[in-house]
């Protein structure tokens, strides 16, 4: 598995080798030993999967402390354009974001650590979205940013309003936002 690390401390891609014959795909999804090697360790304790149509936006969510979560995501299905943003304060990257196509066919995952941002959007039909999280989820504990906010400057590549949640629309401005991390 290669091992790509990003601009953004501790966002990890991991590109497997994937075995293709006559009879379909083979590729590892997971190692612990991997991913301990290239930093980017965590106890996984729950795991999540959306199915998302084409243009659908999903984030900017993170969880706070006592409940921050590590992510370790990929793409089952289909394609999605994924998203970290760095809230952790006193990084020399605080506010940047990192964009990364993630799709089924080249197979790669993002390891993206507790003090982030992250939100996808699906870049085909029946994209399904697979996380792997490190910590439970905690309502209490819940927090975004909007995915449209001028000052984190995200381009989604997209000329069509992507199709976002109320309450994804309503989240708070990068400008009024208070890390906890």
């Amino acid at each position: 598995m290669e091992v790509k690390q990003h601009a953004l401390a501790g966002l990890v891609e991991l590109i497997p080798r994937v075995f293709a014959d006559d009879r379909g795909v083979f590729f590892e999804t997971y190692s612990a030993r991997l991913l301990a090697g290239a930093g980017a360790a965590a106890d996984w304790v729950q795991d999540n999967q959306s199915n998302s149509k084409k243009g659908v936006l999903r984030g900017l969510h993170f969880q706070r402390p006592p409940h921050a979560q590590a992510k370790l995501v990929r793409v089952g299905q289909g394609r999605a354009l994924d998203v970290a943003v760095d809230l952790r304060t006193g990084s020399p990257t605080y506010g940047q974001h990192q964009l990364v196509e993630l799709t089924a066919t080249k197979a790669n995952l993002l390891f993206i650590p507790a003090g982030f941002a992250h939100g996808f959007m699906a870049l085909e039909d029946n994209t399904i979205f697979l996380y792997k999280c490190s910590d439970y989820y905690a309502p209490a504990t819940e927090g975004g940013l909007r995915w449209d906010d001028a000052d984190l400057n995200i381009n989604w590549g997209t000329e069509v309003a992507p199709l976002v949640s109320g309450k994804d629309d309503e989240l708070p401005l990068f400008k009024d936002f208070v890390s906890p991390f």
